[in-house]
Parts: structure tokens; sequence; C-alpha cells
């Protein structure tokens, strides 16, 4: 049983793996839209209070809504893109009324989205989540190089940290014991975020300017407006984050040796919709499970609840005082990227571990694993190749989750045809042990 003390240290760092995705799409959405530091500034603490809030919700299981699983909720970035375009053609008040209708087709859509579920077998589950532990490494090394379009990106000193914080990690994992080896992450964000400070590239001036406390207002922006073309737009980006979430249950289940049920899966997808309404209303942004997560638990091994539930409260405590959420601002890009390659490595090998369970040797999954591999990693690594196409197209197919898993599902699908199994494919969600066939 761990100590409060720990399980609030264990919340922190997971709090600390998702907390560049958390605050870089305000400070996107916000610098595209022309928006003062002051209303950037209310972006980000009402996006971290939405952010625990919708991490509660989901962790707290009741009768319709919440998975149970040790899931954290942040931003998705499928949304920055339509959410800029939207305001930029109309206003920010429209963007938020199609963010509100949206989370209500994800809370009312999610039973019918969950009778998909069955066509999700150990082989389509364990490619699905190999495919987002390998598409998001190119972000870690971009971190890693000191964030992508930075000044400085790839200086000496940004590769360094980040060595410095992988090493930390992986020194304090392999050869710390208890509590130590659990929180090697937070040991190495520290660590690398000391040395930056040492070589000077650690800016504490944004936590002097900013406010001690803030109040999360419904409508900041205005009274919502609504636009048909707006709210279908926003309905494709959480469709596309549905499937993402998916992917990130499956590994979840993997990563805390537990089967998911179909219905912790549409009761979790229930409660993005509820957040997604919440970031409307708050004039926050759209959720979905953040990935980064999944690669902590597997690497700490601690699969408790009670840890995401006291990040859900730090995230709450952190929106109410952006002085104390800018303090952890100061993290280097290039220390979080070394904590990131750890991390996202950990879920691509996770999924690389429910593959090992499939019998890659009869023809059928072993193009089924392959083909869904090299389409979502060529959507993710070359998205200008659908450049041509419809926007509302572009959304779905520059996802190399979503391309990927469409070709997983479809090619178990044919296979299963071609063999006649169709009606033994019983999906084991959790990647478990009932076997799978092509």
């Amino acid at each position: 049983m761990l100590s409060k003390p720990k399980v609030f240290a264990l919340g922190f760092q997971h709090v600390m793996a998702m907390y560049a995705g958390a605050i870089a799409v305000p400070f996107i959405v916000g610098g595209a839209l022309g928006l003062t530091e002051t209303q950037i500034a209310y972006l980000i603490a009402a996006d971290l209070f939405t952010c625990g809030l919708a991490t509660l919700l989901q962790v707290l299981r009741i009768k319709y809504f919440g998975s149970g699983l040790p899931v954290v909720l942040g931003c998705t970035f499928t949304a920055v893109g339509p959410i800029i375009a939207i305001a930029s053609t109309s206003n920010l008040a429209t963007a938020y009324g199609a963010i509100i209708l949206s989370g209500l087709f994800v809370v009312l859509f999610a039973p019918l989205y969950g009778k998909l579920l069955r066509f999700f077998p150990t082989v389509v589950t364990g490619t699905v989540v190999t495919i987002i532990g390998l598409t998001l490494i190119p972000v870690a090394m971009n971190n890693a190089a000191g964030g992508q379009g930075s000044a400085d990106f790839g200086a000496p000193h940004n590769l360094l940290l980040a060595l410095i914080t992988l090493i930390v990690i992986l020194l304090f994992n392999r050869l710390g014991k208890g509590f130590l080896r659990v929180v090697s992450v937070l040991v190495g964000l520290a660590v690398g975020t000391a040395a930056g400070y040492f070589m000077g590239i650690v800016d504490f001036s944004g936590v002097g300017q900013a406010s001690l406390f803030s109040i999360a207002k419904p409508f900041y922006f205005g009274v919502p407006e609504f636009s048909i073309v707006a709210v279908l737009t926003m309905i494709i980006v959480n469709i596309v984050s549905m499937v993402e979430s998916t992917g990130v249950y499956l590994a979840v289940g993997r990563a805390t040796d537990q089967k998911v049920e179909q219905k912790q899966i549409v009761n979790g997808l229930r409660s993005e919709g509820a957040a997604i309404v919440l970031g409307g209303i708050f004039n926050a942004f759209p959720y979905t499970a953040f990935s980064q997560n999944v690669g902590l638990i597997t690497l700490t091994r601690v699969k408790t609840r009670n840890v995401i539930f006291a990040a859900g409260i730090i995230m709450v405590v952190l929106g109410l005082l952006p002085k104390l959420a800018a303090l952890t601002t100061v993290i280097p890009n290039a220390v979080l990227g070394g904590a990131m390659i750890v991390m996202f490595g950990s879920v691509a090998a996770s999924g690389i571990s429910i593959l090992s369970e499939v019998d890659l040797r009869k023809e059928g999954n072993l193009l089924i694993a392959a083909c869904s591999i090299a389409v979502g990693l060529g959507s993710a690594a070359v998205p200008q190749m659908f450049d041509t196409l419809p926007e509302w197209s572009k959304m779905l197919l520059q996802s190399g989750i979503v391309t990927g898993s469409l070709t997983a599902v479809i090619l178990n699908l044919i296979f299963s045809a071609r063999s006649g199994s169709s009606k033994e494919q019983v999906s084991d969600l959790s990647g478990g042990h009932a076997p799978q066939e092509a």
C-alpha cells in the first residue's frame, strides 16, 4: 500500500509526463489567433483545470461514465488545426460551440462505436499499440533536439541534456530500489532541469509574471455560436480521437495485466465526450487519452488508480494556481525529450510484446501487422502526401494511428473471411491469451 506522499509524487510524475503536450496546444492556438498574453494564460489555466476534471471523470468509474482504468486525459493535437481554421474564419465562440456539440456526439455515439470493438483481435491490438509508440518517437526526438522550430534545434547542449536525462532514468530504473526506481522519470526530469539551469538555459521569468490565482470561467470568449460545417469538422476530429483512445485503453490494459471489457471502453469514451463538453464550456479543448502516461505505467509498473486520481487533483490545483503551473514550464524541451524516449519506446515495446503472442508464421497475421505498421508510420512520417485531398479526409488520413488501425481492421476482416474463421475472431481487448488466427 503506497503512502499518501508516495501517491502524490507518482501522480506528479504523471503530470510532468503529459505537461508539455497539455500546455503546447493553448500556446499554439493562442499564438496562431493573435490572442493577448492574458488570454493565452487563461487558456493554459483553463486547460489544466479541465484536464484534471477530465482525468478524474475517467478514473472514477460509475454506471455510464469512466473506464476505471489508470488513464490520463489531455487535449488532442488533432484539434489544433481545425480550431484555428474555424476561429480564423468566424470566431472562437463558433469553435467552442462546435466543441460542445461534438462532445455530445461522442457521448451518444460511444455505444455504437463499442460494437465495432469485436474487430480488434490480438493481432490488431498489438499492431495498433505498436503504431502508437512508433509514431510518437519522432516527437520525442524533436524535443530531445530542443523542440521543432526552436532557434537552437540540434544544439550540443540540447542533445547533452536529453542524454543526461535518459541516462539518469535508466540508472535509477536499473539500480534504484523500491520507490526510487518507481520515480525514475521524475528524478530524471529534476536532474536534467538542474543541469539546464547550470547551463543557463532555464528561464524563471514566466513564473514571476504569472498570476497567483485564477478560476476558469464558463464562456470566457463569449456565448457559444453554432455552424454546421464547424460542428461536422469537430465531430471528425473526435472520431479520430476515439480511435486513438481505443488504442491507449488497450495498451493500458496490457500494462496493468487486465482484460479491458467493451463496456469499459464505451464508458471511457463517454467520459471523453463529457470532458470535451466541459472543454467547450470552459473555453479549453477537446480531450483524449494520453499515450505517454501508458509508457510511464509500463516503466514504473505502478498500476493503481489512486496515482492517476492524484494526478487529476494536481492538474486541477495547477489550473487554479497559474504561478505554480508556470514553475513546471521551466523544464527544457530537451529534458522532456530524453524522458519521452523511454516512455514512448516502452509503448512500442508493449505492442511488440502483444504481437509476440500472435503466430506471425501464418501469412494473414504477418501481412496484417506488416502492412498496418507500414501504412501507419508512413502516414505519420509523410502527412503531406494527403495535402490534395478534401480537408475532412486529411484529418483522418494524416493520423498514423487512424490509418494503421483501419488497415489492421480491414485486413483482419479480409483474411478472416478467406479462412472462414470470422466467427472465431472473438476480440480479446487487452491482448490476452485467446488464440487469434487469420
